[in-house]
């Protein structure tokens, strides 16, 4: 096949994932971080009054997710490698929107620790599975791009899901439930459904994909097993060496930082915006509190969508990763001094932007080195340890909160995270100084 084929071929599939794969997936993540962080809406708005929590026991509540998340990550991947990620990631998504739904009728604290650790242990393997999904279909010079893709629909979350909740909310009375009970059930619903349907819209291969022509399945299959095997001609990596692989375990110290900040802001931005009243003076309803907690994640959407283009452009960096996080750990207890609800939510969405905009790109870097089966447990081992600083954020920042009745001291802790996740990041590099991976035009490449 000429050069100029081979290029349209190359452009005709990588399209068609990005239309075809990409947006369900994303769709799925969403849904999974609405249902994850239901709870942060559902605090101020009513459960912590009717449940008697203290911010203690709400970050409790929100942080004890992550145990059972964080126990069977690693099997959960590794059984999506085996058995097919169409059927696993639907598995998944069923099982926690019926876990989710019951929430709906938590009526203790003791029962909303329980469903918040089956919340997590439904969950597990979720986001590393479709990580690795996304990076099984397509070769590693597209890798930025098509996670960036599915990296949007994170932020995007709080964009919409934020409104959609305080919609939710404002059905108070409905089916004689509590305005956050009416919440829960409006976005478990959807968990249950799309999860029906993953198992007649995913595909497994290239291979079985209809919707690719002769041509395209070809190329992306040859492309993969060549990058398949390369990787392997230069190291044999198992899943236990993966256990033992330096840079593996420094990965999962970097996005430690930068998934506490992701969660210290999921979990308590919406009480830190309802504090705005008692801090400044001014009052917000339910809808606006919702539109208010969007602002920053918009932001952060459109900073993250042209700084993972850049890094494509380019070839990824050390820089596209290390610079927001010194970005984010300096400007996260800034916040806490602005005078006005504006310049808060303006600083906040530095924060959320420095987060979002490094992640897509830190997650190209483990397949880069690793294939198989051994690319699944370092994903998930990576998404793991990271997430223990899920339950880390709740818990530490509410504690934090109670001893100090103030949110300074603990956004000074995310910020520091943060700023070690940099310097981390600066560190590894100098391990392995060449560029993290090379700019996707094919031309480039050919060079």
């Amino acid at each position: 096949m000429s050069q100029p084929n081979l290029a349209a071929v190359e452009q005709s599939a990588i399209r068609k994932i990005s239309w075809r794969l990409v947006p369900f997936v994303a769709l799925m993540f969403f849904i999974n971080f609405l249902d994850r962080t239901a709870i942060s809406f559902a605090g101020p708005n009513g459960m912590t009054q009717d449940l008697g929590l203290t911010a203690l026991q709400f970050g409790l509540a929100s942080g004890v997710f992550f145990i059972g998340y964080i126990l069977l990550e690693v099997p959960s991947n590794l059984a999506l490698h085996r058995f097919g990620a169409r059927r696993w990631l639907a598995r998944i998504m069923i099982s926690w929107g019926i876990v989710s739904l019951l929430f709906t009728w938590v009526s203790s604290v003791e029962g909303l620790y329980t469903l918040r650790l089956l919340l997590g242990i439904a969950e597990a393997g979720f986001f590393p599975g479709a990580i690795l999904y996304l990076s099984m279909w397509v070769p590693a010079r597209h890798r930025s791009k098509i996670l960036s893709l599915f990296y949007l629909a994170q932020p995007l979350t709080v964009v919409f899901g934020a409104p959609m909740a305080a919609g939710l909310i404002e059905q108070h009375g409905l089916f004689g439930l509590e305005g956050w009970r009416v919440m829960f059930m409006g976005v478990s619903i959807p968990a249950i459904l799309i999860g029906i349907a993953a198992l007649f819209w995913l595909v497994d291969s290239p291979r079985q994909a209809k919707w690719l022509n002769a041509e395209e399945k070809d190329w992306l299959t040859r492309e993969l097993d060549a990058e398949h095997q390369q990787k392997q001609h230069k190291a044999h990596h198992s899943v236990r060496s993966v256990m033992g692989n330096g840079r593996v375990w420094m990965l999962c110290l970097i996005y430690f930082g930068f998934i506490y900040g992701l969660y210290a802001l999921a979990f308590f931005l919406p009480t830190i915006i309802a504090g705005f009243q008692q801090q400044f003076g001014t009052t917000f309803n339910v809808m606006q509190k919702g539109l208010i907690t969007g602002v920053p994640y918009l932001i952060a959407a459109v900073v993250m969508f042209f700084w993972s283009k850049d890094a494509t452009r380019r070839g990824c960096k050390t820089w596209h990763i290390a610079i927001p996080a010194m970005a984010g750990g300096i400007s996260v207890p800034l916040a806490l001094y602005m005078d006005s609800p504006l310049t808060t939510i303006l600083v906040i969405a530095i924060t959320a932007s420095s987060i979002f905009a490094a992640l897509p790109n830190f997650w190209t870097l483990p397949t880069q080195f690793l294939t198989g089966a051994s690319a699944a447990a370092a994903i998930a081992l990576i998404n793991t340890l990271g997430n223990v600083a899920g339950f880390s954020a709740g818990y530490i920042t509410g504690a934090l909160h109670d001893a100090t009745q103030s949110y300074a001291l603990p956004m000074f802790v995310v910020g520091g995270f943060m700023l070690l996740s940099a310097v981390l990041m600066l560190l590894l590099n100098r391990r392995r100084p060449q560029p993290l991976h090379q700019p996707t035009s094919l031309a480039q490449e050919q060079q």
